[in-house]
């Protein structure tokens, strides 16, 4: 009879504890910009940006938010989905997209950039989107990922394929890469991983590489 109540306390015992349930990272550390910091980038801005909108600070919970962010809606260059840009992510971004594509564009193709195309910027998820580990800059509203580049000439020049391709589009996607490193503190090209065979990942995090 002992033998029989053991088992079944250890049945509902088992039952009540389940599976391991897969759980996301421990949320780092708040990154909040202080309101003097904010005012400079945003003064910062207001000389080269044409249009941006200052967006609310959004808390989205495990961790990731979009603090001392802005949307940018014309910089004189369109650009494909754009959201929120932590405002030292858009300052930097803005100011490679005007000063430092035209003459790479112009000396391999003769054509000026006209558009820029991105996978994006805020997203809620883990670097390399594992289901563990560090949270992405992207969790944060602090990178984009840059894919293509459309000419005026109407030529496209994709990370994937042209980074390998043709020696040309080659040539022009490793000048704003280089040229990315000197304005953004984390830039991963199809050089870095597999993972970025397709974009320019660009972000103001906290370490410095550029590969």
């Amino acid at each position: 009879m002992r033998r029989a109540v053991l088992l079944l306390c250890l049945l509902a015992l088992a039952s009540c504890i389940g599976a391991p349930r897969r759980q996301r990272p421990p949320p780092q550390a708040e990154r909040v910009m202080d309101s003097a910091a904010l005012r400079q980038c945003l003064s910062k801005l207001d000389l080269g940006v044409a249009r941006y909108r200052l967006l609310p600070d959004r808390d989205f919970g495990n961790g990731c938010s979009a603090k001392g962010a802005v949307q940018l809606l014309d910089i004189g260059t369109p650009i494909t989905n754009l959201g929120a840009m932590t405002c030292p992510l858009a300052s930097s971004f803005a100011q490679w997209v005007q000063s430092d594509l035209q003459i790479p564009a112009m000396g391999e193709f003769g054509s000026p950039v006209v558009k820029v195309e991105t996978f994006g910027t805020y997203a809620c998820r883990n670097v390399n989107n594992a289901a563990e580990g560090r949270l992405s800059e992207h969790a944060f509203a602090n990178a984009v990922d840059v894919s293509a580049f459309v000419l005026k000439d109407g030529r496209r020049i994709a990370v994937l394929g042209g980074w390998r391709g043709d020696p040309a589009n080659g040539r022009f996607l490793r000048a704003v890469r280089d040229a990315a490193c000197r304005r953004f503190r984390t830039v991963l090209s199809p050089d870095y991983n597999a993972l970025h065979e397709n974009h320019l990942h660009l972000d103001m995090g906290g370490a410095r590489l550029c590969r």
